[in-house]
């Protein structure tokens, strides 16, 4: 990489590590190119010259979130065993990640996403990410002969609405009121849903 590569790189992380502070701590709603800006310390007409507005911006931060996630998710629950034990486990993770950060739960469940990050590879990325993170599980439970093609469809299908929808009373309405009780819930759900 040359000199100049290097500092649009630079210049571009700025970019995208100040919309994903700004995410995290005000949500997708205080998200504006002059905020951006300002937080990365540039001038907008800078953030310009290296995006063409504030949805491209969101869509590099939609595949970081998911990047972050996806590390954390790998880091704990590389032990645990194959199955439906490990989608289990791999779904648990996934909900203590939005429970840490609710502005990243509200930017990917609960915004209007296509209001400001309209193109549809975000929206795609946004509504299969849960499947993509236990796609090796599934697969190995359908060569295991422990699932159906179509009942492992059906449960993919379950766990992302019944799991969105678990947060979603939690980081909106604390219900059910205790950290405990949510993740106990979320547990029971999980497991009825594999049915293990």
């Amino acid at each position: 990489m040359d000199k100049k590569e290097i500092q649009e790189k630079r210049m571009k992380e700025y970019f995208i590590q100040a919309t994903k502070d700004i995410l995290k701590g005000e949500g997708l709603k205080a998200v504006s190119v002059r905020n951006i800006a300002d937080k990365a310390g540039y001038s907008y007409a800078t953030l310009y010259n290296y995006f063409k507005d504030a949805k491209d911006l969101v869509f590099e931060c939609v595949k970081d979130f998911q990047e972050e996630c996806t590390m954390i998710v790998i880091s704990e629950t590389e032990k645990s065993p194959r199955g439906f034990q490990k989608i289990k486990a791999i779904t648990m993770s996934y909900i203590k990640y939005f429970v840490q950060y609710p502005g990243i739960f509200e930017l990917f469940f609960v915004e209007k996403i296509y209001d400001l990050a309209s193109k549809q590879p975000t929206i795609e990325m946004i509504n299969t990410f849960l499947d993509r993170l236990c796609q090796e599980e599934w697969d190995y439970c359908l060569e295991q002969h422990m699932v159906l093609p179509e009942v492992a469809e059906m449960k993919k299908s379950q766990l992302r609405y019944v799991v969105a929808g678990i947060l979603l009373f939690y980081l909106t309405r604390r219900n059910p009121h205790t950290y405990k009780e949510f993740l106990d819930l979320a547990e029971l759900q999980v497991s009825h849903i594999l049915g293990h």
